[in-house]
């Protein structure tokens, strides 16, 4: 409870300290460009600044917060475990399969959650990172078809694609709800307008936000069924199928409680209106699709 209590905390203080930063950069770069403070174009600025800063800064530092928040342990390039070694090799045989410019960090996180992730700003600056759980309850094979997909992750820029979205998504969030927020109030007395105007842009980021995160789920789908075609050509398209067989099996011990890095993990649910929300597809869909999938 402590552990994920911190965790939470993490998140929540990086992104505090994210906008705090943004909002003092802002107030002295606006003047070089002509905006004067509370003038409409320094406000359209400011959204700007926040919903493609704030999502671009995340992406920059992904690496370290995922490391701090899941207490990730980086392998030793040179190490002599046994076990670590045979890891860092798959990895390093996978990236080097799907042309990446510069080997990923290889980690493990200590938890009996089954499950995988990578993160980082570009293909020549990622991690690729495991559970224990994970190695305890899948085979070699099944193993190495996870980690292809998540090797295909960074060889198709997804990290980079999906912040483009969501900052693209967090900037016209506040730029709507400004606008609507602002012809609602027009058109109420003037003593109750800025009453009205905070209130209405409040409720508005909320409902927009969540109309917004139904298309970000959507292209993270998207996504994870090309990782899944990318992780077939890397590790093969058996053992790929073996990762999404073995993991629907323990499923009931994936972690979905991390959603700051839930894009890039490997769950997904079915079955239900939570489902346009979900970043991932069912695991029978992905099952399925790649079955039949040309590659």
């Amino acid at each position: 409870m402590w552990t994920w209590f911190k965790r939470i905390m993490l998140f929540a203080g990086v992104n505090i300290a994210i906008m705090i930063t943004l909002q003092i950069l802002f107030a002295f770069v606006a003047p070089m460009f002509g905006l004067q403070l509370g003038s409409e174009s320094y406000i359209w600025g400011l959204y700007a600044m926040f919903g493609m800063g704030g999502a671009f800064i995340n992406l920059l530092i992904s690496k370290k917060i995922a490391k701090w928040a899941m207490g990730v342990h980086i392998i030793d390039p040179h190490t002599n475990n046994v076990g670590e070694r045979r890891l860092l090799e798959t990895v390093y045989g996978l990236a080097q399969r799907a042309k990446l410019p510069k080997m990923p960090e290889v980690g493990v996180y200590d938890s009996p959650e089954v499950n995988a992730f990578a993160t980082g700003p570009s293909k020549s600056n990622s991690l690729v990172a495991v559970s224990t759980g994970l190695l305890q309850h899948m085979d070699n094979d099944a193993v190495e078809g996870v980690l292809g997909h998540e090797v295909a992750h960074i060889a198709n820029g997804d990290m980079v694609t999906m912040t483009l979205i969501q900052g693209v998504i967090n900037t016209m969030v506040l730029i709507v709800a400004r606008i609507i927020a602002g012809v609602v109030a027009s058109n109420v007395d003037e003593r109750a307008r800025s009453g009205v105007h905070f209130a209405v842009f409040f409720v508005l980021q909320i409902v927009l936000s969540l109309l917004g995160s139904l298309l970000v789920a959507y292209f993270s789908r998207r996504r994870e069924f090309r990782a899944d075609r990318g992780g077939a050509q890397v590790a093969g398209r058996e053992r790929m199928l073996a990762g999404l067989k073995q993991l629907r099996n323990v499923y009931g011990q994936v972690d979905d409680s991390h959603q700051e890095l839930a894009t890039l993990k490997i769950s997904g649910h079915a079955g239900s209106f939570l489902q346009l929300f979900s970043t991932h597809p069912p695991l029978e869909e992905r099952i399925r699709r790649l079955e039949t999938m040309a590659l």
